[in-house]
């Protein structure tokens, strides 16, 4: 029985992860709207709700769109990992946000004309007017993922400090939230009231009543990267288990409960790691037995731990059904977390490592981030690009990133990824398996740029090497000539650093 949601095209337009949608409300030229989408791609593409293809593309931003937020008259802020939100009218640039020093994770207009509000990984919140900052929000101790609009002078927003905070735009914190217990990504308001819901990466949904978290509702995924509270009050949510999931209130659109028990049962299955917090101020250690079940808890979403044929289970009271529901079996380190599977965020985004490489015997360090997906050769010559260091070094940079990754790869079949990072979280004990990624330029980080191509086409992925003139990385790959070198005539550069080039 499907109770109100149909598939009703699969629109396609990107060509690499989309990493957040946005619905721009109707319009006389547009009566039921449009839907903009935001990908890892740089672009932004612009559906109509009857079509599967992009009514058009906005192209502007120099690396991956992570938010949107939709206005009045057709408005459109997106902000990006490039530092930077532009203001979108129909399929024109009006304007671009500069001042965040790190991603920008969150973007908002509000409803009073011409504000808007961005939150960035520099762990500050800001206010614009008419393109120019107006304020800045200090007090998060971590990277901002999310924001809410409360009403015209009050807003919410949480972060990767495990906080939500409630603000005026006069620049006043005027109530911080604490709950959850590892990062929070998303936050949504319920209409017409300032209660609210949270979703995270420690396996729940969070809903929050009069300043307080009334209601915990765990899922069987780790990272609950999405939330949203439909005009009617329910709440959707999507995790990394690539399902989304709607919870009410209303028993007309209650589950069967036939989808219900499939749901406890998928829950029960599910493995919790005792070191992410996920279980709160829970010590491991002597646990009683399933007889510690026959008290009833004293609030909703407490949790217990009981140790039944020797093996350790959670479970969480559910204040409306009165009882004990089974959220999973304790077990080892999954790496669900910063310290235990080693993402760490470095200049605002998510990595499996950071190296601190020593290139001379002077002392200096310098960091190298990097993610199991992507390729040693290209991570090590954008880092010796960034930071003007000698050529000679990439193969003994290279070696260096295969040797203390120890092989470590994404499996095949991992395809739901992390909507900011573009991969999915690295799970010790994973095995390895080729990434499904075609192989890239080491030089462009994608498939070069062809002159006689057409605007809108792609260079085919692992085209020609600039350097070698054949790709780099298929051994049966068809030579082509190669249209860089050797050079008969004088390059000329408009900028340069003439002592790195004499050194080198």
């Amino acid at each position: 029985l499907n109770r109100g949601f149909t598939e009703i095209h699969c629109m396609s337009g990107h060509s690499n992860f989309v990493s957040c949608v946005c619905i721009i409300p109707p319009s006389d030229l547009y009566p039921h709207g449009l839907i903009a989408t935001g990908g890892n791609d740089q672009n932004i593409c612009i559906f109509t709700i009857d079509s599967p293809a992009p009514l058009y593309i906005l192209k502007g931003h120099k690396n991956t769109v992570c938010s949107l937020s939709s206005g009045k008259f057709g408005t459109l802020l997106s902000g990006s990992w490039d530092t930077t939100a532009k203001v979108w009218l129909n399929d024109r640039c009006m304007m671009t946000l500069q001042g965040h020093t790190a991603a920008i994770w969150a973007v908002k207009i509000l409803p009073e004309q011409g504000l808007m509000l961005t939150g960035s990984a520099d762990k500050t919140i800001k206010l614009w007017k008419a393109g120019r900052c107006e304020r800045t929000f200090t007090g998060h101790e971590d990277c901002v993922r999310g924001l809410a609009i409360v009403n015209e002078v009050e807003f919410l927003s949480c972060a990767n400090d495990a906080s939500v905070r409630r603000w005026h735009i006069s620049g006043r914190c005027l109530q911080v939230y604490y709950g959850h217990t590892n990062y929070i990504y998303s936050i949504s308001v319920f209409p017409q009231c300032k209660d609210f819901v949270t979703t995270g990466e420690d396996r729940s949904l969070r809903i929050w009543k009069q300043g307080k978290c009334a209601q915990t509702i765990r899922l069987p995924a780790q990272s609950v990267w999405c939330c949203c509270v439909l005009d009617n009050g329910d709440i959707v949510v999507g995790a990394s288990d690539g399902i989304i999931r709607v919870f009410t209130e209303s028993l007309e659109r209650t589950a069967s409960a036939e989808e219900i028990q499939a749901f406890e049962n998928e829950l029960s299955q599910a493995s919790i790691d005792p070191n992410t917090g996920d279980l709160g101020d829970i010590k491991a250690g002597d646990f009683p037995g399933r007889e510690h079940l026959k008290d009833p808890g004293t609030r909703d979403g407490q949790t217990r731990l009981i140790k039944d044929n020797g093996k350790v289970e959670a479970y969480q009271w559910s204040v409306s059904e009165g009882r004990w529901i089974k959220i999973g079996d304790v077990v080892g380190s999954s790496g669900a977390t910063q310290q235990t599977s080693g993402k760490v965020l470095f200049e605002g985004k998510e990595y499996d490592y950071i190296f601190t490489i020593d290139v001379n015997e002077s002392g200096v360090s310098y960091k190298l981030p990097y993610n199991i997906t992507e390729d040693p050769w290209l991570t090590a010559y954008n880092f010796l690009q960034k930071n003007d260091l000698n050529p000679m070094f990439l193969d003994q940079v290279a070696k260096f990133i295969i040797d203390n990754t120890k092989g470590h790869t994404l499996s095949a079949n991992a395809q739901f990824s992390d909507p900011f990072t573009g991969a999915g979280r690295y799970l010790p004990g994973c095995s390895s398996g080729s990434n499904t990624m075609p192989a890239a330029d080491p030089f462009t980080g994608a498939g070069r740029y062809v002159p006689c191509l057409a605007p809108d086409a792609v260079a085919p992925m692992g085209g020609v090497d600039p350097y070698t003139g054949m790709d780099a990385y298929q051994a049966a790959a068809a030579k082509a000539e190669n249209i860089y070198f050797p050079r008969k005539d004088a390059v000329t550069f408009d900028q340069a650093n003439p002592t790195q080039i004499l050194g080198q």
